[in-house]
């Protein structure tokens, strides 16, 4: 691939009509990387925030073309890479860069997509299903027989959560607004749906919970919403119980009652999969290919897809996202 490639650009901060299609040059891979030929991406809530002007990509991704995850073929390789060929079906993460035809990453931040998946389910892997494997399995130590909360269950790291919860033995709860979204997370492996009502803010989900866990509480909360839900995860969450912050769309700042912190033991972690340096996203990736990669090929796993779209209707893609009404993971087709 020579010349010029076709991208999504933000050509000025916004709403979804600043996304455009435009001719940028085709990247020629570094020493250590590799070039994929794009044939898929996907959505995610930093995609529409940084279209915002307000999550900037990191110092090592293009600063206006968005896209956190890609699948597609080795096109190019660079010096000093051993692992993959020219021609391999890959998938993996970028700190951006990835609505576009073509993109040049370090070689292990890619790993071979399972047989016979497809360019658009690999699309709807790699962020929603490395974040919810590092929050659950490898930060909060989640294991059989425990119970995981697990809000936003329809959304992409939501039912990636509830796969990983099930096939490691784990008990999934999750809540959603949408009682459709749980009443379609039950196939994939959810044992309990609370539906937190319209206009009822972060409340209202605690009694369910503890109702649903014989009044014990969760063991782990992965909390993709912050705001007043963490208050309420305080009030439902097992002693030693482990609340994971992935994400804060219901907002920045709360308070908390550090009383039931302290008495209960509990572990509040914050955590980022974008901003992490280059050496931990390597290590996340290949995770991917040595934990789930085999989970995907056997079954045990599956992409979530709502809706394929093609790269040119990225504007589209972005105001289904910000609506709130998918489930699972809305991708890009290149």
């Amino acid at each position: 691939m020579l010349g010029a490639m076709k991208a999504v650009v933000i050509a000025r901060f916004g709403g979804p009509e600043v996304l455009e299609l435009r001719d940028r040059p085709t990247p020629a891979p570094a020493r250590g990387e590799v070039r994929i030929r794009v044939h898929a991406t996907a959505v995610n809530r930093a995609d529409l925030l940084q279209r915002q002007g307000q999550y900037p990509a990191p110092t090592d991704a293009p600063a206006d073309i968005p896209g956190l995850e890609f699948a597609g073929e080795v096109d190019a390789i660079g010096e000093s890479v051993a692992d993959l060929a020219v021609g391999d079906r890959v998938f993996g993460l970028c700190g951006g860069g990835a609505y576009a035809e073509a993109i040049a990453v370090p070689a292990r931040t890619a790993v071979k997509l399972p047989e016979g998946m497809s360019w658009e389910e690999g699309a709807a892997v790699a962020e929603a299903f490395i974040t919810a494997w590092d929050a659950l399995v490898i930060q909060a130590r989640l294991v059989a027989g425990e119970t995981v909360l697990i809000h936003g269950a329809g959304s992409g790291v939501g039912t990636a959560a509830i796969q990983i919860a099930r096939a490691i033995g784990a008990r999934a709860v999750g809540t959603s607004r949408t009682p459709d979204k749980l009443e379609r997370a039950r196939a994939l492996g959810l044992d309990q749906g609370v539906a937190i009502g319209a206009g009822g803010g972060g409340g209202g989900f605690a009694d369910a919970v503890l109702r649903a866990t014989g009044g014990r509480g969760a063991d782990v909360v992965l909390e993709l919403v912050g705001g007043p839900y963490l208050a309420e995860d305080l009030l439902c969450v097992a002693p030693r119980g482990r609340i994971m912050l992935v994400g804060v769309m219901g907002g920045g700042r709360v308070e908390l009652d550090l009383k039931l912190l302290l008495q209960r033991r509990i572990q509040l972690t914050g955590t980022v999969l974008r901003a992490r340096p280059l050496e931990e996203k390597i290590a996340a990736v290949q995770q991917l290919g040595r934990h789930l990669v085999p989970l995907f090929a056997r079954g045990a796993l599956r992409p979530i897809v709502d809706r394929v779209l093609p790269l040119a209707e990225a504007a589209a893609a972005h105001a289904y996202v910000a609506s709130n009404v998918s489930f699972g993971k809305v991708v890009l087709r290149v």
